[in-house]
C-alpha cells in the first residue's frame, strides 16, 4: 500500500442515523439513554438533531416516513450502527435493563476479543452496542 501520509490526521467519527422523526428520537435517547440533544430548527418540523452524552456524539437527520430496514438478523452476530467504548458498561446495563422502552437485543457478555458487551436496539432500528475492555 503507497504511503499517503499528508500530515492530516482523522480526530473522530460520529454516526448519522436517518430517521423519520426527530422529536420522537431524540426524546428516546434523552429519556432513556440520557443523551442530550439539540434540534434545527428548534421547533418542528425538525431537519438535524446533534446528540451528545460524555464524549459520544450521534447526529440526527429527517426524512418524512422513512423506515429503517430491519437486517440485524441477517448476519450471525447481528449488524450494528454504532460501538460505544463505555466505562462502566456493567452498571450502564443494569440502568437500562430496568426501562421498560429500551429493547436489549444481547444481555450482557464476555466476549473472546476482551470486551464486556450488551446491545440494544433504538425505536428506529439503529442497533447501539455498549461496551469495555477488559
Amino acid at each position: 500500500m503507497a504511503d499517503k501520509s499528508s500530515g492530516a490526521k482523522l480526530r473522530k467519527a460520529t454516526p448519522v442515523f436517518l430517521v423519520g422523526d426527530i422529536a420522537a428520537t431524540m426524546r428516546w435517547y434523552v429519556t432513556n439513554l440520557g443523551f442530550d440533544a439539540h434540534a434545527i430548527p428548534d421547533s418542528r418540523p425538525h431537519d438535524f438533531c446533534i446528540m451528545r452524552k460524555d464524549d459520544v456524539q450521534i447526529f440526527l437527520q429527517q426524512l418524512g416516513g422513512y423506515r429503517k430496514p430491519d437486517v440485524y438478523s441477517d448476519r450471525e452476530g447481528g449488524v450494528w450502527s454504532v460501538y460505544v467504548q463505555t466505562q462502566g458498561v456493567r452498571e450502564f446495563f443494569h440502568e437500562l435493563s430496568t426501562l421498560q422502552d429500551v429493547t436489549i437485543l444481547e444481555p450482557l457478555c464476555h466476549q473472546p476479543y476482551g470486551q464486556t458487551e450488551f446491545v440494544v436496539r433504538d425505536p428506529n432500528g439503529y442497533v447501539l452496542v455498549f461496551a469495555e475492555s477488559d
